[in-house]
């Protein structure tokens, strides 16, 4: 259907019965926290809800954009009627012209997530404000209408929540079933087709914390979801739980382990005249005399990074060889590094090795990333200069058994000594 008429820049539009979108549409952003491309803009959505005894106001907008959102809310609500402020998510978009909505509103109850306080603070320079901490099951009431918290943390930041106004069915959402893409027609079944905005929003700031989404929908999938209404995007309100199962999808595993059974060892190497590829087969070898690990080797330096994410994801443990060219790890290697940050890697098992001519600085230097992902790195990794000897490579081969037998079990925990590395 297209019968929503073009939004006006001082229009608030009815999302349902009492509920306005008081938001603001920002067409030409074309980069979101440096890392999402935007071609189609975004807005910031904020919301007013109205109850018998007052209103409530969920998230604003970003700072710059803070005129036409009064302008929208001033066309729905008096200041004095607005009884609380609701901040799903504190980050400056949302929270940017928070200040002056208090300012106006003075008699406001501002309510943010528990873990919202140290962030608050920092948006607020320092002001000493009154707030009330809400978790999961708090509520508030508007008279005739309850608002109650659910707390989505990590999704995509640690203060995240999300609204859910009981009588209408509506789900605030904050950031979790957004996306950037800018359309003046607003809902979902009247705007463009913005499937890969949605599924480009996931991949990008909900996937590295995929275990919190699976613990938010079961939070979201009990409620009775009549609509949902995100901080960014379309307003969801043609089949709302199709979304939901969109971020189940998004959530499950990529890749079906044809061996599930067995832990998966994943070796990334490059080479420039075979000795790194000999140290990755030889450790590789050794993996696999303990039994119960899959190893997989691959040569990176004509591997593409995005088809390997899926593989990382799944995997239980990964492990890096480079040589050291001019002080460093070879540059795929570090694309591959960098492409960890958009999966979940923490408390994955890591390691490195690597063959030099000169200082040999790139195994250490890939085990402190690994270390910054949050990996675990047990085992000091293996260095050999120029042409591995048989002992360097009999090194190689007990990296990789002493790596099969720690993601096995078969030996104790421990982690390196810091000294050692010196």
């Amino acid at each position: 259907m297209n019968s929503v008429p073009p939004l006006k820049p001082d229009r608030a539009v009815e999302i349902a019965p009492g509920v306005h979108w008081i938001g603001v549409l920002d067409p030409g952003l074309r980069s979101f926290d440096i890392i999402l491309k935007s071609p189609n803009g975004t807005s910031y959505n904020a919301y007013a809800v109205r109850g018998s005894a007052g209103v409530a106001v969920i998230d604003t907008v970003k700072a710059c954009f803070a005129e036409d959102f009064f302008r929208h809310l001033e066309s729905v609500a008096r200041y004095d009627e607005i009884t609380c402020i609701v901040l799903n998510h504190l980050e400056p978009d949302h929270s940017g012209a928070l200040p002056e909505l208090l300012r106006r509103a003075p008699q406001a109850n501002l309510y943010i997530s528990t873990r919202g306080k140290p962030m608050l603070k920092g948006l607020m320079h320092g002001a000493n404000l009154d707030f009330t901490p809400v978790k999961t099951g708090d509520f508030i009431r508007l008279g005739d209408r309850t608002l109650s918290f659910l707390n989505t943390p990590y999704l995509h930041w640690p203060d995240t929540q999300c609204t859910f106004l009981e009588d209408a069915g509506l789900l605030f959402s904050g950031d979790i079933f957004g996306c950037h893409f800018c359309d003046a027609r607003l809902f979902n079944d009247a705007v463009g087709d913005f499937r890969y905005a949605f599924d480009y929003y996931y991949a990008h700031l909900m996937r590295p914390f995929r275990s919190h989404v699976l613990e938010a929908l079961q939070l979201i999938e009990a409620l009775p979801v009549k609509l949902i209404a995100p901080a960014h995007g379309p307003v969801l309100r043609d089949n709302p739980r199709h979304y939901l199962q969109r971020y189940r999808e998004l959530s499950a595993p990529t890749l079906k382990n044809e061996a599930s059974h067995v832990k998966t060892l994943l070796v990334f190497y490059l080479s420039a005249y075979g000795n790194t590829k000999n140290m990755a087969e030889v450790l590789a070898a050794g993996a696999e005399t303990t039994g119960g690990v899959r190893v997989s080797l691959y040569d990176i330096e004509v591997s593409d990074v995005a088809p390997l994410i899926d593989l990382i994801e799944e995997a239980d443990a990964l492990i890096f060889g480079s040589p050291t060219i001019n002080g460093d790890a070879v540059k795929p290697v570090w694309d591959l590094l960098s492409s960890l940050t958009a999966v979940s890697v923490q408390g994955k098992l890591g390691g490195a090795f690597g063959s030099y001519g000169w200082s040999g600085e790139a195994v250490p230097m890939i085990e402190d990333r690994l270390r910054g992902l949050k990996l675990r790195v047990p085992f000091k990794g293996v260095r050999a200069r120029l042409i591995p000897t048989p002992d360097e490579l009999a090194e190689c081969r007990k990296l990789g058994v002493d790596l099969a037998l720690h993601l096995t079990g078969k030996t104790e925990n421990r982690m390196i000594d810091m000294a050692a590395l010196a």
